[in-house]
């Protein structure tokens, strides 16, 4: 129970990061929504979705996934007031995974420092999971299936008739995302690339 608990805040510290990422980077390209509503915090109780935050991330854990992750309120973003929304809707796009990918390597580099040491729950590496947690909501927000981050960076990259038609599949998106999960595609495909990362930043620590 306690390493479930530690696996959770340490997802809630993840998707917080990775929200206030898009909502900072939307701001320095002109759209101030996420500021306004005060969604530009570090606080995760501005973040909180009961299901993503908690209740996904709590049933992995207890279930023994191999693999952690949840989701936060999404950051809200006017793309009207952006002054070139279909090129920054790239860059916003981009400062989640990024953000999770520098916090993973940031920890690799701290720990082979010896800058941190890591901890240990029970026969549970602390650090590991920390970096796990990120590799992970890096690389699966970059599938290309709405409203993920990697299918707001193909828009952004798609002619405007291809774009507008494969936005239409947003609606559907959950549940394409959900049928990937149940059938183990994700863990087939995304977590072999998450363990190549996982043994480059952590394996030498």
């Amino acid at each position: 129970m306690i390493i479930a608990i530690t696996s959770v805040i340490l997802c809630l510290i993840a998707v917080t990061i990775h929200e206030v990422s898009h909502g900072f980077v939307a701001y320095k390209l002109g759209d101030t929504t996420a500021k306004n509503l005060g969604r530009l915090t570090l606080n995760p109780l501005a973040h909180i979705d009961p299901v993503g935050t908690f209740i996904v991330p709590i049933g992995l854990a207890l279930i023994g996934s191999p693999v952690l992750f949840g989701w936060a309120k999404p950051v809200p973003i006017d793309f009207r007031n952006l002054r070139h929304p279909k090129q920054d809707m790239i860059w916003i796009s981009m400062a989640g995974p990024a953000a999770n990918l520098s916090l993973a390597i940031g920890l690799s580099l701290l720990l082979q420092a010896g800058i941190i040491s890591e901890i240990q729950i029970g026969d549970k590496p602390i650090i590991f999971i920390a970096i796990l947690i990120n590799l992970f909501l890096a690389i699966f927000n970059l599938i290309p299936i709405p409203p993920l981050d990697g299918a707001r960076i193909l828009i952004g990259l798609l002619p405007p008739e291809q774009a507008y038609k494969y936005s239409r599949l947003e609606p559907y998106g959950f549940i394409i995302v959900f049928a990937l999960l149940y059938f183990g595609i994700v863990e087939k495909v995304i977590y072999p690339v998450v363990l190549i990362l996982m043994r480059f930043l952590y394996g030498g620590a």
